[in-house]
């Protein structure tokens, strides 16, 4: 299985994504998305999991949650927007202590660390470019409960 991972969109769906994403059996989306037009668009790729962002509004935070615990197959993926360090992390969000990935954005920085055999993955921006940080998405392979995580940097 392969995911597709993406945050921070701020109502900016690059056409870039659509040949990223081609192929994979699940997006996730980490917030900020912007209008829900952005969420419809990517489930013409594949199925979508969202959770909401800090920026999000009305009516967009009221069909999704702020954070989602979410399986494929044996591998647990907790999703938030608003992340940190492994060790805050764990501090905050005692979902993350039963989770084999940890996905977050809002910092617009990708990230990919295992820490205690947990990967905190965060796909970076894909939205409007922010200071002089790159443009990404993230993709997760899943395969016989392996998992290998990759930020993937979008030619803008």
């Amino acid at each position: 299985m392969i995911v597709g991972v993406i945050s921070d969109t701020h109502n900016l769906l690059r056409p870039q994504i659509f040949d990223v994403f081609a192929g994979v059996d699940r997006i996730i989306h980490a917030g900020d998305i912007g209008a829900g037009d952005i969420l419809v668009e990517l489930e013409t790729i594949a199925p979508v999991h969202a959770v909401y962002g800090n920026t999000d509004r009305f009516p967009l935070i009221e069909r999704l949650k702020d954070r989602e615990q979410l399986n494929f197959g044996d591998v647990r993926v907790f999703v938030t927007h608003i992340g940190g360090r492994p060790k805050e992390m764990r501090r905050f969000f005692p979902e993350v202590a039963h989770s084999d990935v940890v996905i977050f954005g809002h910092s617009h920085r990708p990230l990919h660390v295992v820490d205690d055999n947990v990967i905190f993955f965060n796909p970076g921006s894909a939205g409007p470019r922010r200071f002089s940080l790159p443009v990404t998405v993230g993709k997760i392979e899943i395969n016989d409960g392996k998992i290998e995580a990759q930020i993937v940097e979008l030619k803008v």
